[in-house]
């Protein structure tokens, strides 16, 4: 565990946890790690909704696929944060989204009710995991909500500008890069991808924009 140190004391979860209590936690919390190649299924949907899930790296999207097949990507995952938290903590019997490595990555994975039930040993740290938890489910649910803001855009331009807007304040730059693709980002905002496309296009012959691959600039 001591290889990902860096990774684990700037993981949310973590905070306020001192490093010297973090190994002895993991392992009361049973916690154990996998890894996973580019393209396979972490967490599948339907699946039992158990795991808490620290990215430790690569980069993993979760993803939800309608009735009709149709696929929108709700996020994607950066080393040191946390996914599926919310589903676990709600105790669901199934999972109502899928987990997808968009990358070669590797996965600590914690069964919530390791951290939501204090242990017989009575560590002193359940609580400020609690703390934790919980305040890293209401920041997911400020950006779920500031994600609805941008798809209930009328236009694909107006999506795009509203989320490239968003990164850029985010990210507190105006060049910046973005975890998507062209099919990915056009899956985030729930438009079809060769009108992202055009959009784009139109977007920089106005100057408005600038785009190569992922990284796009904001005049």
């Amino acid at each position: 565990m001591k290889k990902y140190r860096e990774i684990l004391l700037k993981c949310p979860l973590f905070d306020g946890i001192d490093e010297c209590d973090l190994y002895r936690m993991l392992s009361c919390l049973g916690a154990r790690v996998m890894s996973f190649d580019k393209k396979y299924t972490v967490f599948s949907e339907g699946s039992p909704a158990t795991n808490i899930g620290i990215l430790l790296s690569g980069e993993v999207q979760v993803i939800l696929v309608d009735y009709y097949g149709n696929r929108s990507i709700l996020g994607s995952v950066s080393p040191g944060e946390l996914f599926a938290e919310a589903f676990a903590c709600a105790e669901l019997r199934s999972l109502p989204v899928t987990v997808v490595a968009s990358e070669p990555s590797e996965v600590m994975l914690i069964d919530c009710s390791h951290i939501m039930h204090t242990c017989e040993n009575g560590c002193g740290f359940h609580q400020r995991l609690i703390f934790n938890l919980m305040k890293d489910i209401a920041q997911k649910n400020i950006a779920l909500y500031q994600k609805s803001e941008i798809c209930a855009k009328r236009t694909t331009k107006d999506k795009l500008l509203s989320y490239l807007s968003n990164e850029a304040k985010r990210q507190g730059s105006s060049t910046f890069d973005i975890p998507y693709d062209r099919q990915e980002l056009a899956d985030y905002l729930g438009v079809d991808r060769s009108g992202l496309s055009s959009e784009i296009g139109k977007l920089r012959d106005e100057g408005i924009i600038a785009a190569t691959r992922s990284r796009f600039t904001i005049f």
